[in-house]
């Protein structure tokens, strides 16, 4: 699967229905969610069939795609997956229980409700909400899939217009030839990442630079009045600046991610959390000090880019435990104790290097002694390691047991 996204450009009529489409998908979804709260045992059935309903109740939800309401109807389901899972899993903190949403930015179709010009370059809406014909603006090529390919067609608004994007099944996997490198990667704040041959890589701060201009759109959002339309433009502004920075930080971890796993044939990284030490970034951020750059270096979007392309290009990517990482000496294994602002390692026996880059090699060693030595392929390629990758897009929730190799 992959995901084509295009600037769609029409008509403030257009733009209307559009946020028209996405305020009956917010309607039935937290309706379905209502659904589930008052009747217990009500399961995904239940819901998809209950969207039917709305639709005979309401003529505004009717105008709808009826695989657009199931659509909806299934990101309540997913919703309620997602809260038991954890549950079961007795995941710590909050479980994330089911809420109504405020604010939807989407709304999406199926197999039906939506039809491609013949050259690719405008797509037309079919349905009753009036949204009609839209250009597409980008550099995609999206006339080299068949229409059979496309499984869902979405529509997203952001602070900066709307975009169509679509979801192609196609097989990505690409061979490249073996390179013999094996590396060890240890992500800081300092340097985005050093990798085990010493290489330091520097964090870029997004936000950091940006927050200066962030602060003067703040203060124009405050400066205006409540429910003004100078303050939904104030507030366009900001939202349009923070958007700026997340793509700057995605597109950096995206770009670095591809060149270390097309540079490497095994890359190791330490996991999200263990059992005596958690790393989830989400406990991570608790501390007030390095919350804001935590935020900022983006480690979660950097291992997720790394899973996806080495699914696509067939490496090896092992998480590991973090555990002593930067203690152990990683010429010796002897336990060098250092505290947090201790930036080198060093020794007795003379081994002297930089914390990052000690932690990197003995990453890199776990990495090699759970895979085997070099030239030994695992059966399957990102499923090795303490505890198994995961791919693009499953939020790290699921993770299976080691390997036997």
């Amino acid at each position: 699967m992959i995901i084509l996204e295009f600037k769609a450009k029409g008509k403030e009529s257009q733009y209307s229905a559009i946020d028209e489409a996405i305020r009956t998908v917010k309607f039935i979804r937290n309706s379905c969610i209502r659904l589930w709260l008052d009747n217990k045992g009500t399961g995904k059935s239940d819901l998809s069939r209950y969207s039917k309903i709305l639709a005979k109740e309401f003529p505004f939800a009717n105008e709808l795609n009826s695989t657009a309401r199931q659509a909806a109807s299934e990101r309540a389901w997913s919703s309620i997956v997602k809260f038991y899972d954890n549950c079961n899993k007795k995941v710590p903190g909050k479980k994330g229980f089911p809420k109504f949403q405020k604010r939807t930015r989407s709304v999406e179709y199926k197999k039906s409700g939506w039809k491609l010009s013949p050259d690719k370059k405008s797509i037309t809406f079919t349905d009753k909400k009036g949204i009609g014909k839209l250009k597409l603006k980008g550099t995609w090529d999206l006339w080299r899939f068949d229409k059979k390919q496309i499984n869902r067609v979405r529509i997203v608004k952001r602070a900066d217009g709307y975009y169509v994007q679509f979801c192609v099944a196609v097989n990505v996997e690409e061979e490249l030839p073996h390179t013999g490198e094996m590396i060890g990667l240890d992500v800081g704040l300092k340097e985005f990442y050093t990798d085990s041959n010493g290489y330091s890589e520097p964090n870029p701060r997004f936000y950091r630079k940006g927050e200066k201009r962030l602060k003067f759109y703040q203060r124009r959002v405050s400066r205006k009045k409540k429910g003004s339309s100078n303050r939904r433009k104030a507030v366009n502004r900001l939202g349009r600046q923070h958007l700026k920075i997340s793509r700057q930080r995605q597109e950096h971890a995206k770009r670095l991610a591809r060149c270390v796993i097309r540079s490497n044939d095994l890359v190791a990284y330490v996991r999200a959390a263990c059992r005596r030490q958690d790393l989830r970034v989400k406990n991570l951020v608790k501390n007030h000090c390095l919350a804001k750059s935590i935020n900022d270096a983006g480690w979660y979007q950097f291992r997720k880019w790394l899973e996806h392309f080495g699914t696509k290009f067939g490496r090896i990517t092992v998480a590991v435990n973090p555990a002593y990482t930067s203690q152990n000496c990683s010429d010796c294994g002897e336990v060098v104790k250092k505290s947090l602002s201790t930036r080198t390692h060093a020794c007795k026996c003379g081994c002297q290097l930089d914390r990052d880059h000690n932690a990197a090699i003995n990453i890199r060693n776990r990495a090699i002694s759970t895979t085997g030595h070099v030239g030994t392929w695992v059966i399957d390629l990102n499923a090795s390691g303490d505890l198994a990758s995961t791919v693009l897009g499953s939020d790290q929730v699921q993770e299976a047991g080691s390997l036997s190799e």
